[in-house]
C-alpha cells in the first residue's frame, strides 16, 4: 500500500483499555521464546511460547530469527523499497479532530546491494563472524551492532510493523508493513539479546504509509510493548548524519544474515569452519543474483528454503499447543512434522553444496525405459494434426505406415525407435518431450514460425534426451515456466536443425558425455548462456543465431560472463562452431569457465578481425587455448556482445 492509502474502517483494530493486559503479542507478531521442550520423548524440536516483554539470552536470539521469519515478504525482497501501489479501496471516514498522518520520508540507500562477491565475503568473515563458531552467531551479530550503534544513542527511523498488530483482516499483498515514523532511543545493551530491541516513540509530524490510521491505536499498540520494538524491525531514514548511513549498514548486515545466510540447524550441528560454510552460502546467493544460477532454478530454491521455515514454524506451534503429555496421535503427529523438516533440511544443505547444485538432485532425471524397435520390425510416421488430408502424406512412399494423432503427446507415447513424427501448423504442448529415449525424429512441415511447441509452466523440463539419435527439425520451442534448460541433453546425441528457440530460462545444456549438433537455427532469450556444455561433452554450432542471452536483471551484472556459448572445461568439452552470429548478449560472446590457471587468458575479437579492446596477450597462447580445448571455430562473426567477444577465465 503505496504511502498516504487508507484501509476500510472494519479492517483497523479495535483497542480499549480492557485489551491492554492481554498478550496481542502472539506468534504472528514474532516474539516467540523458546520454552520447555516437550513432556515426551519423542519431541525432536524445541517449542515456543508467546510473550509480550523484551526476551533475554538464548531465548531473545531465537526471537530475532523467528521474526524474520515471519515478517512480510518485503523485507527479504530488500528493506525501504515501496509497495506497489493498488486499487482504490471504500475510505474510512476519520473525524476532523484526529490527525491523519502524513507520507513516510525516505529510508537510507543500502550500499550492500552494490556490493561484490568478494566485498560480502571480507565483510561476513573477516569483520564480523571473524572465528566465531555458529553457536556463537548471534553474539557475533550483537557484538557488531553493538559497536554501530555506540555512534548515535537516538535518531529518526520507520517502524515497519506486522500489520497483524493494527488489523483484525487485511490483505498481505496490499499491506506488506506498517509504517510509523518514529524516535529511536538506543541504550547501552546489558545483554547480547537486548541489543535486538530499542525503544520508540511516534515521532513529530505523525506520519505513515496509511494516511487514516488512528494516532491512538499507534499509541496504544506502542503501550502494549512497552514502547520496546525489534530493533531490525526500524530503518533509520535520509536527512541525518553520517553516522546513521553506518548504522543502516549495520542493520542491513544483520538482516541479510538473518535472512539468507542463517540456517535454524546450524548451532544444532557441529562446524569446524563456520565462515567457510557462510562463504558457500554467500556464493549460492550470488548465483542467484547474477545468473550463474537461472531465475526459474532460482525460484524453486528460494520455495525450498520458504518451504522449510514454514513447516518449521507449524511444528513449533503444533508442540506449544500441547498442554499435557502429548498422546501418541500427537507425538505421531510431531515426528511427522519433523522429519519433512529433516527432508526439506537435506535439500537446502545439497544446494549449498557446489558440487551438487548444477543437475543435481533438484533435476527429475529420465526414468522412462527405452522401447527400442517394434517386434515386426517396421517404422511407423506419425502424423500430428488436427485433421489429416491425403494432400499431408503426398510425398510419402506407398509402403509407409501412417498413423494420425491429433495431440502430440500422444504421438511422442506412441513412438518407438526408428519412426517418425510430422507436426503440421499449429500450436501444441507435450510433457513427453521430456522423454525421449528412442531414437526418433520430429520434425515440422511448412514454416518453422508455425510449428509452435510451448512447454507445460507446471513441469519441470521442456525437452530432455538420453536416447543414442534424436532428431528435432523446423521447429520453433518456446519455454515458458520450466526450470530445467529449454533442452538438456543428458546422454546420447541430439540434432537440432532448422529450429527456433525462446528460451525463458536457461538455455540449451549438453551434459557430460552428451554430444549436440545445431545447424541453421536461432537461440534468444536465455536467462543464463544460451548454450552451456558441461565437461567432457561434445558440440557442433554451424550457421546458428545466439542473441539476447544472459537476460537476468542482477545488481552485480559486472560478474556475469555467460553470453552465446560457455564452457565448462574439467576435461574439457570439444566445441567446433562454423559461420554462427552471435551477437547482443549481456556477456561475452563465448565464455570458457577453467578451474585452474593453466591456460588464462583475456581476448576480444581475438577469432575475427580488429584489435582486442581488453587486456591484449600473444595469440600463439589462444592457438594454444583452443588446441587444448578442442576448440575449432572458422568464420565465426561474434560482435556487439556487452562484455566482449571471448573470454577464458579461471574459477
Amino acid at each position: 500500500m503505496a504511502s498516504g492509502s487508507r484501509v476500510p474502517e472494519d479492517a483497523v483494530r479495535a483497542v480499549s483499555p480492557g485489551r491492554r493486559g492481554e498478550k496481542i503479542v502472539s506468534a504472528l507478531t514474532g516474539d516467540l521464546v523458546t520454552a520447555a521442550a516437550l513432556k515426551s520423548a519423542a519431541s525432536p524440536m524445541r517449542s515456543v511460547a508467546a510473550s509480550p516483554r523484551p526476551l533475554k539470552g538464548k531465548a531473545g536470539r531465537e526471537a530475532a530469527r523467528r521474526r524474520l521469519q515471519l515478517l512480510p515478504g518485503s523485507q527479504a525482497e530488500g528493506p525501504g523499497q515501496g509497495p506497489e501501489e493498488e486499487e482504490e479501496e471504500p475510505l474510512l471516514s476519520v473525524p476532523e479532530e484526529d490527525e491523519e498522518a502524513q507520507p513516510l520520508p525516505p529510508v537510507c540507500a543500502f550500499p550492500m546491494r552494490g556490493m561484490w562477491r568478494e566485498e560480502k565475503v571480507a565483510l561476513y568473515c573477516d569483520e564480523v563472524l571473524q572465528g566465531y563458531k555458529a553457536e556463537d552467531a548471534d553474539d557475533a551479530m550483537s557484538k557488531y551492532l553493538s559497536e554501530k550503534l555506540k555512534l548515535k544513542d537516538k535518531w529518526l527511523g520507520v517502524w515497519k510493523a506486522n500489520p497483524e498488530l493494527f488489523f483484525v483482516k487485511y490483505e498481505e499483498s496490499s499491506i506488506p508493513f506498517v509504517g510509523i515514523l518514529v524516535e529511536v532511543t538506543c541504550k547501552p545493551s546489558q545483554s547480547s539479546s537486548s541489543c535486538f530491541r530499542v525503544t520508540v516513540s511516534v515521532a513529530e509530524p505523525f506520519s505513515s504509509n496509511i494516511a487514516n490510521i488512528p494516532r491512538d491505536l499507534v499509541d496504544e499498540i506502542l503501550e502494549e510493548l512497552e514502547h520496546s520494538v525489534s530493533l531490525l524491525e526500524v530503518y533509520p531514514v535520509e536527512g541525518q548524519d553520517s553516522d546513521l548511513h553506518d548504522i543502516a549498514l549495520a542493520l542491513e548486515v544483520v538482516r541479510f544474515f538473518y535472512d539468507f545466510l542463517w540456517r535454524d540447524w546450524d548451532d544444532e550441528e557441529s562446524c569446524e569452519n563456520y565462515t567457510a560454510l557462510i562463504e558457500e552460502r554467500i556464493n549460492l546467493w550470488c548465483d542467484i543474483q547474477d545468473g550463474t544460477i537461472p531465475g526459474p532454478i532460482a525460484q524453486r530454491f528460494k520455495k525450498t528454503l520458504e518451504k522449510y521455515k514454514n513447516k518449521r514454524v507449524e511444528l513449533i506451534e503444533y508442540q506449544s499447543n500441547i498442554k499435557e503429555d502429548p498422546s501418541a496421535a500427537e507425538a505421531v503427529e510431531c515426528w511427522k512434522k519433523y522429519y519433512e523438516i529433516v527432508m526439506l533440511c537435506g535439500l537446502l544443505k545439497m544446494w549449498e553444496d557446489l558440487r551438487l547444485r548444477v543437475h543435481g538432485p533438484f533435476f527429475p532425471r529420465i526414468l522412462r525405459r527405452r522401447k527400442g524397435k517394434r517386434n515386426f520390425g517396421k517404422t511407423i510416421t506419425h502424423i500430428v494434426a488436427k485433421v489429416m488430408t491425403t494432400d499431408m502424406v503426398k510425398d510419402l512412399s506407398p509402403d509407409t505406415l501412417l498413423q494420425q494423432h491429433d495431440d502430440l503427446d500422444l504421438a511422442l507415447d506412441s513412438c518407438y525407435s526408428g519412426d517418425t513424427v510430422v507436426i503440421f501448423p499449429g500450436e501444441y504442448q507435450a510433457v513427453n518431450l521430456a522423454l525421449l529415449t528412442d531414437d526418433i525424429v520430429i520434425k515440422g512441415i511448412g514454416k518453422r514460425e508455425e510449428i509452435m511447441i510451448t512447454s507445460e509452466p507446471s513441469h519441470d523440463s521442456f525437452v530432455v534426451s538420453k536416447a543414442d539419435n534424436v532428431k528435432l527439425m523446423h521447429l520453433s520451442l518456446i519455454q515458458q515456466g520450466t526450470v530445467d534448460g529449454i533442452v538438456v541433453v543428458e546422454s546420447g546425441h541430439m540434432t537440432l536443425e532448422n529450429c527456433v528457440l525462446k528460451c525463458e530460462g536457461t538455455g540449451v545444456c549438453v551434459l557430460t558425455g552428451a554430444a549436440l549438433t545445431i545447424t541453421d537455427s536461432e537461440i534468444t532469450g536465455a536467462q543464463g548462456a544460451g548454450v552451456e556444455l558441461y565437461p567432457g561433452s561434445v558440440a557442433i554450432l554451424e550457421r546458428n543465431e545466439i542473441h539476447h542471452c544472459n537476460n537476468l536483471r542482477t545488481c552485480d551484472s559486472s560478474k556475469s560472463t555467460l553470453g552465446g556459448v560457455n564452457m565448462k572445461v574439467l576435461q574439457a568439452p570439444k566445441l567446433k562452431m562454423t559461420n554462427n552470429h552471435i551477437y547482443n548478449n549481456n556477456g561475452y560472446g563465448v565464455s570458457i569457465l577453467q578451474p585452474t590457471e593453466q591456460f588464462f587468458i583475456v581476448a576480444e575479437d581475438a577469432l575475427n578481425k580488429g584489435a582486442a579492446s581488453g587486456d591484449k596477450r600473444d595469440d600463439n597462447m589462444l592457438s594454444k587455448v583452443m588446441q587444448n580445448l578442442n576448440l575449432e571455430m572458422n568464420n565465426n562473426k561474434i560482435e556487439a556482445n556487452l562484455k566482449g567477444d571471448i573470454r577464458i577465465v579461471t574459477s
